[in-house]
């Protein structure tokens, strides 16, 4: 296990730990999607100006849904969710599968 300083930063620390610990480079890739809908959700709320509450209203759930379906770390927003949202804010639902970068 790495030692770490008091003073670094995450993304320091998130670089040595990419490129030291098999482990977490495997869990952070695979985690990415969910970090990009989390993402992808806080911006498009926000270019709404909508806050939580008031999407959770559109889409008829409650503001903790909408609060768990942003955080990085959540990982199970289901396709119908995410087209209720795409609907409720006059937006298309793109899903894409594409090749790995080698």
């Amino acid at each position: 296990m790495m030692k770490r300083k008091p003073y670094e930063t995450w993304q320091t620390v998130k670089a040595q730990l990419l490129a030291e610990d098999p482990l977490f480079r495997m869990e952070w890739e695979y985690s990415k999607p969910f970090r990009v809908v989390a993402t992808e959700l806080i911006r498009i709320r926000s270019e709404a100006e909508l806050t939580q509450k008031q999407l959770a209203e559109k889409i008829g759930t409650t503001p903790s849904v909408i609060s768990r379906l942003e955080s990085l770390d959540y990982g199970r927003v289901t396709l119908s969710t995410l087209q209720r949202i795409a609907h409720a804010l006059d937006l298309e639902l793109d899903i894409r599968f594409l090749k790995k970068a080698s």
